[in-house]
């Protein structure tokens, strides 16, 4: 399976999975009047538009490149992977906090809080076949390694956004479930006030860790520690090259871009260096489909 085939199922498991929750709790929350119910409907309509720029990000780095932007527009799926970490997120957080602050002056009661315990208990199931879809998706191209450092390593900015928006997703849809019944046993609607502020400290810290991981890919990122290794080594191991002075990787959205500086093999001619090099970006692009660009600098000296 391809990362791109990987993440439009993981970012469309997603939206079906959020458009449906939304709905639900919009209805719950009119019903019921609870603040952690309506500020986690936001947060599912906010997942909505999220995976809406995803897909929106995926598609514009496919265009090609052009003299503006020579190297293409890979990278366009970092910010809009950024967008959502820290907008979206960010706006769904300041608004649960928001309506938790309002409910603790207003101290208002809940209506049919079962109805609220009943959505939220379906919810939680829902958006737990949503993260187990994004994990199985995840599985196909993490290998060995674990979720989490497969998160911190990951070039694939849209599928980790996805992940910490389920991840935040359920840890939310919790808290709402457990403010709403310890507001119903305590009689006391403070408890779902306290939830809503809670969901919404839990996604401002989520968006920012999203955020500060995009960051890095916006500046400019190499290719992950695997994939550089791999490269190296299909270098170092052809009869053109006699030692690698320098490799630099950089990782463009779904592309990669390479620039080899080398002791090639020694030659009688210019055009059989030409040639030798030229096998080279052969063999590299063969190995590696993500491999659009490839700049080679024969050397005596790093």
């Amino acid at each position: 399976m391809s990362h791109q085939d990987a993440s439009v199922k993981s970012i469309l498991f997603a939206l079906l999975a959020n458009l449906g929750i939304a709905i639900t709790k919009t209805v719950a929350a009119v019903l019921t009047g609870s603040g952690a119910m309506l500020a986690e409907a936001v947060h599912s309509y906010a997942d909505c538009g999220n995976q809406g720029l995803l897909f929106w990000g995926l598609k514009a780095a496919k265009r090609k490149r052009d003299p503006e932007h020579p190297l293409g527009y890979g990278k366009e799926i970092y910010f809009w992977s950024f967008i959502v970490a820290l907008i979206l997120f960010s706006m769904g957080g300041l608004f649960s906090i928001y309506e938790g602050v309002h409910k603790l002056n207003s101290h208002e009661g809940l209506k049919s809080p079962m109805i609220a315990i009943a959505v939220l208990s379906v919810s939680i199931l829902f958006e737990a076949a949503s993260l187990t879809g994004c994990i199985r998706q995840i599985n196909k191209l993490r290998h060995k390694v674990s979720l989490w450092i497969w998160a911190k390593k990951s070039r694939q900015s849209e599928l980790v956004v996805v992940l910490g928006e389920d991840t935040a997703a359920l840890a939310g849809l919790g808290f709402a479930l457990l403010a709403i019944i310890l507001a119903v046993v305590t009689g006391n609607p403070v408890f779902d006030a306290i939830g809503s502020i809670g969901i919404g400290v839990l996604l401002i810290i989520i968006s920012f860790s999203l955020g500060a991981k995009v960051k890095s890919l916006l500046i400019g990122q190499s290719t992950d520690e695997e994939t550089h290794a791999r490269i190296e080594g299909m270098l170092s191991a052809m009869p053109e090259i006699e030692r690698i002075l320098n490799l630099i990787t950089l990782q463009l959205g779904p592309q990669i871009m390479v620039a080899v500086k080398a002791r090639m093999k020694p030659v009688d001619t210019v055009d059989e260096l030409i040639k030798n090099i030229n096998r080279c970006e052969v063999v590299l692009r063969k190995a590696n489909a993500d491999i659009q660009w490839v700049f080679f600098e024969p050397d005596f000296r790093e």
